[in-house]
């Protein structure tokens, strides 16, 4: 029995062992490409920005009393659109109902310095509000009205229904972090997999904490083969793209329309370009940056100009060493992965399927000046604290209603805080907020780590 005993012992001791060595000795992963659909470009960009990809929303007469006109036009739209804020869309319901619907641009879009970027990341989002009050009154007035009227809140159900569901717990404490990943979770689990009809009951339960993502630039998918932080996006990418019909889906007949725009939506996305910096750069000072990045940081994310290269490589989380809860969470939790591998988005001729890694993609980094705060979680506020760890706040607060961009150091300007505040406050010892790992940078002095954030201006 002893024998036994320590033979066990042995056996334990030896599959720990392992075990470890393993994870010391993780290596990146490359990310093979899969095979995407093309399309129109110009027919695309109409379908983002007047496409009727949601067909539920709050009745337009309704909404404009709420929101009033909004006169800036940055997407020059015509008709209904004209006054509506870009990141809605006035479509018409099934039953014929004039409708206001979000559309992409609620995540995938901000005001820059006075003019509106497509595709870029919206770092301004505010999901510290429980909406579900708003949705609760707009169902009692709409079911009060009477005749031709009540047509609005058959136009309304879809939207409010779930807009009440999911509000309770898509709530964060701090502005500017971003809750789609969840919301789509939370989506799917009021949804059958296969026919994609909405029950109210959940049909599995996902964990209540809201674990927070930035917005990655759309002018980066083009490099990319697979999708999200931790790459487990794989497969056909227009099948991800159209996730915010999730939203208000009635069923896979109408998911399958939506769908057959997504290839052209897919083709504008890969057509867009990242921003060029605006303002004057030191060549010498950028010259000398790009060496110092050819030497550190070019194996993860590649190299750029006429010899222009991108890796796609997986990099494991014992070696990244970013807040982990990103891809614990959401999308990789294991019922979403069982959900989404077997529904309706991974059928059919090009069909896409969940991958969960532990470790985040080491991304491109064209536009990497516009694109503040930093990390997949938001967590850093400008270059210099990308690359230096030693003076990442752990308290920060920028300004949400006048933006204060700060172009010699790319990012946001921000105050350090001595303590947690309220919600326009950074706080990095919350779940999922670290602003740990990425210490690649540390090594550098302090004269080639400013040479690299002159390098990267150009990109």
């Amino acid at each position: 029995m002893k024998k036994l005993s320590i033979l066990l012992a042995m056996v334990i001791t030896g599959f720990a062992f392992a075990s470890l060595t393993n994870r010391l000795n993780e290596n990146p992963e490359f990310i093979a490409p899969s095979k995407q659909r093309t399309g129109d470009v110009a027919k695309g960009y109409q379908y983002l920005i007047t496409g009727d990809y949601l067909k539920s929303g709050i009745p337009f007469n309704l909404f404009m009393l709420g929101t009033g006109k909004d006169t800036t036009n940055f997407l020059q739209r015509d008709g209904y659109n004209k006054n509506l804020n870009y990141s809605f869309t006035a479509v018409k319901a099934p039953n014929g109902v004039l409708v206001a619907a979000p559309n992409c641009l609620q995540c995938h879009g901000q005001v820059f310095d006075g003019r509106l970027i497509v595709g870029l990341g919206n770092s301004l989002s505010d999901f510290t509000q429980n909406r579900q009050g708003t949705a609760l009154f707009a169902e009692k007035f709409l079911q009060n009205l009477k005749g031709e009227e009540a047509k609005k809140y058959d136009a309304a159900k879809n939207f409010i229904q779930a807009i009440k569901a999911v509000s309770p717990e898509l709530i964060t404490t701090t502005k500017g972090v971003n809750l789609a990943d969840a919301l789509a979770a939370l989506l799917v689990s009021h949804r059958d997999p296969q026919t994609l009809r909405w029950s109210d009951k959940n049909s599995f339960t996902l964990p209540t904490e809201m674990i927070p993502t930035d917005v990655p630039a759309w002018w980066l998918l083009k490099k990319k083969n697979a999708m999200f932080y931790n790459g487990f996006g794989r497969g056909d990418f227009g099948r991800f793209l159209m996730g915010s019909n999730l939203l208000t889906v009635s069923d896979t007949a109408e998911a399958a329309e939506v769908d057959s725009h997504f290839n052209d939506v897919l083709a504008f996305i890969n057509s867009i370009e990242a921003p060029k910096y605006p303002k004057p750069i030191d060549a010498a000072m950028a010259a000398q940056g790009k060496a110092v990045f050819s030497a550190t940081c070019k194996k993860c994310h590649g190299s750029y100009g006429d010899s222009a290269s991108y890796p796609n490589l997986l990099i494991p989380e014992s070696i990244i060493k970013t807040d982990s809860a990103l891809y614990t969470a959401n999308y990789s939790n294991p019922q979403m992965v069982n959900w989404f591998n077997n529904s309706w988005f991974s059928s059919g001729d090009h069909p896409a399927k969940l991958v969960p890694y532990r470790g985040y993609i080491a991304p491109p980094l064209d536009g990497v000046w516009i694109t503040a705060p930093y990390l997949h979680n938001g967590s850093v506020p400008d270059l210099e604290t990308l690359l230096n760890s030693k003076k990442r706040p752990k308290y920060w607060q920028r300004d949400f209603a006048k933006i204060d961009y700060n172009y010699e150091i790319p990012g946001y300007k921000y105050q350090v805080k001595d303590a947690p505040g309220n919600s326009e406050v950074y706080n990095t010892t919350q779940k999922g907020y670290s602003n740990q790992g990425h210490y690649f940078g540390d090594k550098l002095s302090d004269t080639e780590r400013r040479s690299v954030i002159e390098y990267l201006k150009t990109l």
